[in-house]
């Protein structure tokens, strides 16, 4: 009877397993499909992609290593403001200062990291930290006339340019972000079945404990640091070669490193496919509230404040809980004899 629950176990988790491969194929030919049946849809799904891919990296430095950060704008701003500086006052193409954004990004997060992990800082004083150094770099930026002070950088429109990620239309950035998300649930995928991802979540979970197993959680941390600042500066240089114009309240104002943290937290963090899931509820409510209440400052901050408590009271688990609830009930149906 064993032998026989564990064959029909194998088969499910098998079939379940060429399913989700299938739902996936359909899912991508359906994307790359959209914007010839449904073009109205396209920039909003470009602001999708681009909420998960940063918010993927929050997930990764607090969804999996547990250090819950409330300055990932910071990020995000040294994308924007590295790849385009460099174009506009260099001439340097923004493929080659996304480079260099996620190059800076990551030295600065790898400082603040051990400045903040070498001293055992966690919880809300790391949260603090990292706010603090955001706020930091917003007021940085909005006296630096060099980089355009409060006013902000206008990147010159200079046609389709291909060369300098400049396109004619929407479609380009769209394909590319949909290759680029799909690159990131790709590395934390693979990540999460690593040592490294054991270690952690086990550092998540109990960072004593974890150390007392023989994980480095100095390292480990400044790993996760590494991989979360690299993935939200590629957002950052996306999000401004996309709308041509940055200033320091739309990049590393305080409102983005709660639009970046709110992805996976409804999601569901410390899950591969709750950034994005989250920032597919999210990203069309928060278009949807901004058009619906543009005259009145701050409603759509309410809507998100609302639907965070409800999500923390009823989903603990944020919407990836529900899903894999869902599953396992299917696969406790599929095993019965």
């Amino acid at each position: 009877m064993d032998k026989q629950q564990s064959k029909k176990t194998g088969h499910l988790e098998r079939h379940l397993s060429l399913n989700a491969w299938g739902f996936i194929a359909i899912c991508l030919l359906a994307l790359h499909a959209l914007p010839w049946f449904a073009p109205d849809l396209v920039h909003t799904m470009i602001m999708i992609f681009i909420m998960a891919i940063m918010g993927q990296g929050w997930n990764v430095l607090s969804g999996y290593a547990g250090q819950f950060s409330f300055g990932h704008s910071l990020f995000f701003g040294i994308g924007a403001y590295t790849s385009t500086l460099l174009f506009v006052k260099l001439g340097i193409s923004p493929w080659f200062g996304m480079f260099a954004s996620i190059l800076l990004a990551i030295l600065i997060g790898l400082f603040i990291g051990y400045l903040s992990f070498r001293f055992g800082l966690h919880g809300p004083f790391f949260a603090l930290i990292m706010l603090a150094f955001a706020e930091i770099f917003h007021m940085l930026v909005m006296g630096w006339n060099w980089a355009g002070g409060a006013e902000g950088v206008l990147i010159p429109l200079k046609g389709n340019a291909p060369a300098i990620m400049q396109f004619s239309n929407k479609e380009p950035f769209y394909f590319l972000l949909i290759w680029l998300t799909v690159a990131s649930l790709y590395l934390v995928w693979k990540m999460e079945g690593t040592r490294m991802g054991l270690y952690l979540q086990a550092i998540r979970e109990d960072n004593d404990a974890a150390e007392a197993l023989g994980a480095n959680s100095l390292k480990y941390k400044l790993y996760a640091m590494a991989i979360s600042a690299g993935m939200t500066a590629v957002g950052g240089t996306i999000y401004a070669q996309y709308l041509l114009y940055i200033d320091p309240d739309t990049t590393f104002g305080i409102i983005n490193s709660v639009e970046i943290l709110l992805r996976p937290i409804i999601g569901g963090p410390g899950t591969v496919l709750g950034p994005l899931l989250g920032s597919l509820v999210l990203t069309p409510l928060a278009e949807i509230t901004r058009t619906t209440f543009q005259a009145y400052s701050g409603v759509y901050l309410m809507i998100y404040g609302a639907l965070l408590v409800a999500v923390i009271m009823f989903l603990p688990d944020g919407l990836m809980g529900v899903v894999k609830k869902v599953m396992a009930r299917i696969k406790g149906k599929g095993v019965r004899p």
